[in-house]
Order: structure tokens, then sequence, then C-alpha cells
């Protein structure tokens, strides 16, 4: 088991470092939202009293980052749907629990690297980590969403044959994930209906973390993000199982 899944997980790796083009536009974005608010937004924010924008956003764009690339990784199940690779997989006498934990393993290293890219990114623009001896957690934090949303992505890549549909459906996962949660801005002056969403947003907890851990912004509910974050991992690890436990051969 431990063999299949080291297996899967150096050939997510593998594929991602080998893919020059998919290093660069992966980034893209990010760095493009990274620019866009600093200077759109930042000079606003600095002047409405709330201090420093780009030690309010880094953590977001980090989270963003991580959250888009991750979700995204089910494209790879898609690709192995329609070229064989996966049924190659699924015959062989490993545990096919191992098989997907691999998958999500690898891909959340490659969405945790995309994440230390743009962080760094960060720091040539400002930013500073507050307390140094919480980096440690942050580097786990960014680990843990990048495993949780992988989780997302290959569970919901489980139930698709269609290349050109999933990315369509991911995007509308996604984007209201980013929008509404504080990931760009604060959200302390939303509308009552739109905090609700952004409460029971699971995007919100992980950069709440993001948040707390990068020493950026002191976060309130530090616990109750953790226990959701976690059990959003062990539900979506237990869905995931079973959902690739029903893949037909």
């Amino acid at each position: 088991m431990n063999s299949a899944l080291m297996v899967m997980w150096g050939r997510q790796v593998k594929e991602y470092f080998r893919n020059r083009q998919r290093l660069v536009v992966t980034l893209v974005q990010p760095t493009l939202f990274l620019i866009a608010f600093s200077f759109g937004i930042g000079s606003m924010f600095e002047q409405a009293g709330r201090g420093n924008y780009i030690q309010f956003l880094i953590p977001g764009i980090v989270g963003m980052t991580i959250l888009m690339s991750s979700a995204m990784t089910g494209m790879s199940l898609i690709w192995d749907k329609q070229f064989g690779f996966l049924k190659e997989t699924l015959v062989a006498p490993v545990s096919r629990t191992s098989l997907l934990f691999g998958r999500c393993l690898g891909g959340a290293t490659t969405s945790f690297i995309q994440g230390l890219i743009v962080l760094l990114l960060g720091f040539f623009m400002g930013f500073r980590v507050a307390d140094w001896a919480l980096f440690p957690f942050a580097l786990a934090v960014m680990f843990t969403i990048a495993l949780l949303f992988n989780l997302l992505g290959t569970s919901l890549a489980t139930k698709f044959d269609d290349m050109h549909s999933f990315p369509t459906i991911m995007n509308f996962v996604i984007m209201p994930m980013v929008f509404i949660s504080s990931a760009l801005f604060p959200v302390d002056n939303f509308p009552r209906l739109i905090k609700i969403a952004v409460n029971i947003n699971p995007f919100t907890y992980c950069n709440d973390l993001l948040r707390y851990t990068l020493g950026s912004v002191a976060v309130q509910g530090l616990f109750l993000d953790l226990a959701v974050v976690s059990l959003l991992v062990l539900l979506l690890g237990a869905l995931g199982t079973y959902l690739f436990n029903r893949l037909e051969t």
C-alpha cells in the first residue's frame, strides 16, 4: 500500500515539474490578482485606516493559489480515464485508497509549492511574517488546505468523463469561495445575508488559519477554524474513498 501511494505521489510531482508551461500558467492568475488588488485597492484600504493592504492580501492570495490549483488537479483523473491509465492502476493488486491518497498527496505537494512561490513573491512586495515561530504551522496549514481541495477536486472528478465540462464546474465552485470570503477584502461591512454565506464557506476557515499562522491578522475562533478544516479533510477523505472505490474498471 505504501509503495503504491509513493508511486502515485511521485507521478503527480514529476508530471508537474516536467510541464514547464504549467509551472508558468498556474502562477499567472494569482500574480495578476496580487498586482491588480495591491495597486488598485491598497491605497483605499490604507486610507480607511485598516493598515497595510499587502499584509492583509498575501495570505488570501496564497490561499487562493492553493485552492485553485488543488481543485483543478481532478483534471488529471479525467485525463487518466480518457487514456486508459486509470484502468491499469485500478486493476493492480493494491488498495484503491492508497491510489487515491497518493494522487491527492502528490497534487497537494505541487499546490503547496505554488503557494510557497506566491508567498516568496509577496516578500518582494513588502509582506513580512510577524511571528516566525508560527511559520512552520503556516506551512502545515498550507499543505492541509492543498490536501483538502485536492480531495474535493478528485472526488468530483470521479463523476466526470468530459474534460471540457469539469473546469467549468470547478470554476463555478471555486470563484464564489474566493470572493465570498475574507481572502481579498474585509467582510465586516458585508450585508447580513452575505455574511451568512461567508460563515458557511469552507475557504473562510482556511483563510483565517493562514492569516493567523502567517501572523498578519489576529483572528477569532481559532479552534473553530481548526475543527472545521480537520472535519472537512476527514469527510472528503471518506467521500473520496467511497467514490474512488466505486469507479468501474
